[in-house]
């Protein structure tokens, strides 16, 4: 039903990948590579999980990023936020996403309460459940 945009997948991959490898740094590049995806992409989330405090970014010839929080510590709809920023499952629920038909939607309060219960539910998934390896017997 909802979809999570490509640089959240990238972002979850990513954090997985530096999570297997902490303590170590790893670059960009080394993350891109080891997971087969765009180098760009890559590197423009690990940017933002730099800034907003989840990784340390070190710079030069010897730099790359170290995961420096828990994924414990931050949940599913922390990291949309960080990487796609507010979100909602329609757009006339954003504060820029006036649509055409508002005016005469009869829908715009269900809708609202949906968003806030879809928003709860992923407070309440944390990213190491999201990475981590679950074995069925």
């Amino acid at each position: 039903m909802t979809k999570l945009n490509r640089r959240v997948e990238y972002s979850l991959m990513a954090l997985k990948y530096l999570h297997l490898r902490s303590p170590e740094k790893v670059t960009a590049k080394e993350v891109a590579d080891h997971l087969n995806i765009s180098f760009d992409v890559v590197a423009r989330v690990l940017q933002v999980l730099a800034q907003k405090g989840i990784l340390n970014s070190e710079q030069g010839v010897s730099g790359g990023y170290r995961l420096i929080q828990s994924l414990q510590s931050f949940s599913l709809h922390q990291l949309v936020e960080m990487i796609e920023g507010p979100s909602s499952i329609v757009k006339c629920i954003t504060d820029d996403g006036a649509c055409e038909i508002q005016d005469s939607c009869n829908i715009v309060p269900p809708m609202k309460i949906l968003n806030e219960k879809l928003n709860q539910f992923y407070k309440t998934i944390t990213i190491q459940e999201l990475v981590q390896d679950i074995h069925h017997v």
